[in-house]
């Protein structure tokens, strides 16, 4: 299957007909419009908490009740706060601007790269940041992302940053996912199989999001069936 057909809606590029420019699409943050923050969000609006707004954000997304507003919000709110220069803000910025990529495409381009500036700042503050979350997605970002749109690395620097952080954390699913997702992107199946297996059984201990995930992944590497699962995580 093409790695266009793979990519997920983080990195949907939307560089043809319909692009704004992002100052002009921006919706205002809550402190710079006076409106109320949105439920799911006020706590975490409050207490100005990049963190706290990422993962009210990823709550809505699991649930399937996120809406293209809340994605901007979320983005506008973290982008208006002072950066603190720490890896929290830095993993927020960059994990709600590549949200904001998946249903806006707002000038893509620009995003992509800011999501690789920020998630790069904060592995460089904290390299195992949220258990290996930062170089999941510095990893996954370079797999799929076109190169013409990355600075630092490319789709074989991503695969190696995927398969290290599997090697080092074997018991960690979301790398054994995150890593057959680059495999079946390379049309590998094969070698995607055991890490498919690996997040298979422990399908339960995964995020909604990552449970999707795991299907769509499966299906396009030929189906349950097709996978032989044994016991145990691969080696």
């Amino acid at each position: 299957m093409p790695r266009s057909r793979l990519l997920p809606q983080i990195l949907v590029l939307c560089l043809g007909v319909g692009l704004c420019v992002a100052s002009a699409c921006k919706h205002s943050s809550t402190e710079a419009s006076g409106e109320a923050a949105p439920p799911a969000f006020a706590a975490a609006v409050t207490a100005k908490d990049p963190i706290a707004v990422y993962e009210a954000l990823e709550r809505l997304i699991g649930e399937q009740r996120d809406s293209r507003d809340d994605r901007q919000f979320a983005y506008d709110s973290i982008q208006s706060w002072s950066d603190d220069g720490s890896p929290a803000y830095a993993f927020a910025r960059a994990a709600v601007a590549g949200r904001l990529v998946e249903k806006r495409g707002l000038q893509a381009g620009e995003l992509v790269a800011e999501v690789e500036s920020y998630i790069r700042r904060c592995r460089e503050s904290e390299p195992d940041f949220r258990e290996g979350a930062a170089t999941r997605m510095l990893g996954t970002l370079y797999v799929l992302a076109p190169a013409r749109l990355l600075k630092h690395g490319d789709s074989e620097a991503g695969l190696e940053l995927l398969e290290a952080e599997v090697m080092a954390h074997p018991e960690r699913l979301e790398g054994h996912l995150r890593l057959a997702e680059a495999y079946v992107a390379f049309g590998e199946s094969d070698p995607a199989m055991p890490h498919l297996c690996a997040a298979l059984a422990g399908e339960a201990r995964l995020g909604a999001d990552d449970r999707r995930l795991l299907a769509r992944l499966i299906a396009d590497a030929g189906g349950a069936a097709a996978l032989g699962c044994s016991s145990g995580a691969p080696s």
